[in-house]
């Protein structure tokens, strides 16, 4: 049966779907934008800033799930330009040590307008 991941630290879904859903040994995140948890607003403007808080958000739910970085077994990435990919790199790099497999597309929009979004899935 799945189990509805919810955690304060990161930022509530803005639709209906839940932050995560842990499936027997995989957990599944929701994709995850620069909303900053405490005041639910996108506070940072580079892709740097969005993309460290993108990774914040996902530590939090990967987190909550029983699960981290360094168990992820894929993630999809979206970009809204990119020419950001080499500046998404540095950061993604940074928190998925591991390196899993990995999709990454650029996109014409994400919601708020934000450059970045990504989710993950990873062993629980």
């Amino acid at each position: 049966m799945a189990e509805k991941i919810y955690t304060k630290n990161a930022p509530d879904a803005i639709g209906p779907y839940s932050q995560a859903v842990k499936v027997g040994s995989l957990v599944f995140t929701s994709g995850q934008i620069a909303i900053n948890p405490a005041t639910g607003a996108v506070e940072a403007d580079t892709i740097e800033a969005q993309t460290e808080q993108v990774c914040k958000n996902l530590g939090a739910v990967l987190a909550q799930a029983g699960s981290s970085f360094d168990k992820a077994v894929k993630t999809v990435c979206f970009l809204a330009d990119m020419g950001d990919f080499a500046a998404f790199n540095e950061v993604y790099g940074k928190y998925f040590t591991s390196k899993p497999a990995r999709s990454c597309v650029a996109v014409k929009s994400l919601p708020k307008n934000v450059l970045v979004e990504v989710e993950v899935i990873a062993e629980a």
